[in-house]
């Protein structure tokens, strides 16, 4: 594809998207719009997910990965391709490549979950594992993009990659041509500026909100500043929008189309993903969830019908476990409490009589008799419980205290 580029304008336009539409056709699904009863309640209006979860490679990353490998010449296709991703990314460009006849080599730091290194090898890559954390990971790819002469496709700051995941804003308003808002996970920026193109040229009137963890928030001060900023160090769970600044092209495209970027915590993220999974039976992982955990964080503040886009499914399961429980204490349902007792014979299962009859379910015991912090006769019990909601956490807790345990934590 060939832009022209300014300063003052995006450099993606519709042409690029409907083009990068049509040579999707065949490759990346049409993914499903599901409607949600109980998000359409909680938020007073009409909402519909749109499911990348269920993509091909189990993110939205194959439809921008295979436009931009689609188009490089014949003697850059030869040279094969080079990517550096802990998941998404890699997988949508092994994929692609290897649909098109590409070689792909893709670096992934060492600690990257193991389902993901196998899903990309299966995909047709050459994996490379290399450094500790992603910036590592990123040079290396640079560096060996120098030596061989391979090309190096990058995860979001490229307007063929813009305009591949811009056909998500095409198929919404095709399958929901009555909405009003579209929400939409925020990383580098590419998904968000790709749909903002599509749908801003054909329907100006619909809002499109980003949604960034606030531990990984680098377009509000990038906006302000009114040009990419770095956030140090980005903490987030949602490892999917876990990006440090910007990409130069997304974020002029963002400027001048998205209406709105909100932050979610890390209880929003993990409730949303335990809805996911719990009302819509769908995995998602916390990336994807972000526009559900803005919707349940700001209730009633988008304007119906909503679109909330589950960008992805791609989530280890141990991952999934800690985020599962995250979201289930942050609801209520899960307590972990340490206390002490006096350390005899049948101590432990009088505590556990106690907890019986208010009625938590003991998950997990640990049990600690010898500690310099102990007294000669404590004895120091750790449970996690599953409990019915928050009241039902401060029921436990008065329980315990009325039965003469000191509650330590």
């Amino acid at each position: 594809m060939s832009h022209s580029t300014s300063h003052s304008l995006p450099t993606v336009t519709l042409d690029d998207v409907r083009g990068a539409q049509k040579m999707l056709s065949g490759v990346a699904r049409v993914t499903a719009m599901e409607g949600s009863r109980y998000l359409s309640r909680l938020a007073g209006t009409p909402v519909h997910l749109k499911c990348e979860n269920l993509q091909r490679t189990g993110s939205f990353k194959l439809r921008g990965a295979y436009v931009r490998i689609a188009g490089l010449l014949p003697e850059e296709r030869a040279a094969g391709v080079v990517a550096a991703s802990a998941g998404n990314h890699a997988q949508g460009v092994a994929l692609a490549a290897t649909l098109l006849g590409v070689h792909s080599t893709v670096f992934m730091p060492k600690g990257a979950p193991l389902p993901k290194i196998s899903a990309t090898r299966e995909y047709g890559a050459d994996v490379r594992l290399h450094g500790q954390v992603v910036d590592e990971t990123l040079a290396a790819a640079q560096q060996y993009a120098a030596d061989t002469g391979a090309v190096f496709i990058h995860p979001f700051d490229h307007p063929d990659v813009i305009a591949g995941q811009g056909t998500v804003g095409l198929e919404i308003l095709e399958q929901c041509p009555e909405v009003r808002t579209i929400v939409v996970g925020v990383g580098g920026g590419g998904l968000i500026a790709g749909i903002a193109t599509a749908v801003k040229s054909l329907r100006p009137d619909v809002r499109v909100v980003g949604v960034q963890a606030e531990g990984a928030a680098s377009y509000p001060p990038s906006l302000a500043a009114g040009h990419p900023v770095s956030v140090k160090n980005p903490v987030t769970m949602a490892d999917g929008i876990r990006v440090g600044r910007p990409g130069e092209v997304p974020f002029r495209i963002v400027r001048h189309l998205v209406d709105e970027i909100r932050t979610v915590s890390e209880d929003a993220l993990s409730t949303a993903l335990l809805l996911c999974l719990e009302r819509a039976k769908l995995v998602v992982e916390p990336a994807g969830a972000s526009p559900v955990a803005a919707l349940l964080a700001h209730s009633g503040a988008f304007e119906g019908p909503v679109v909330a886009v589950l960008s992805g499914g791609n989530v280890d399961p141990v991952l999934l476990q800690r985020v599962l429980r995250h979201g289930m204490a942050a609801q209520g349902r899960y307590l972990a409490v340490r206390l002490r007792l006096t350390d005899r014979p049948g101590a432990l299962a009088t505590l556990l009589g106690v907890l019986t009859l208010v009625d938590a379910n003991v998950l997990d015991v640990s049990h600690v008799r010898t500690d310099p912090r102990l007294g000669l006769t404590e004895a120091e019990v750790e449970l996690h419980l599953e409990t019915k909601g928050p009241e039902h956490c401060a029921e436990v807790g008065r329980a315990l205290r009325d039965a003469g345990y000191t509650v330590i934590d």
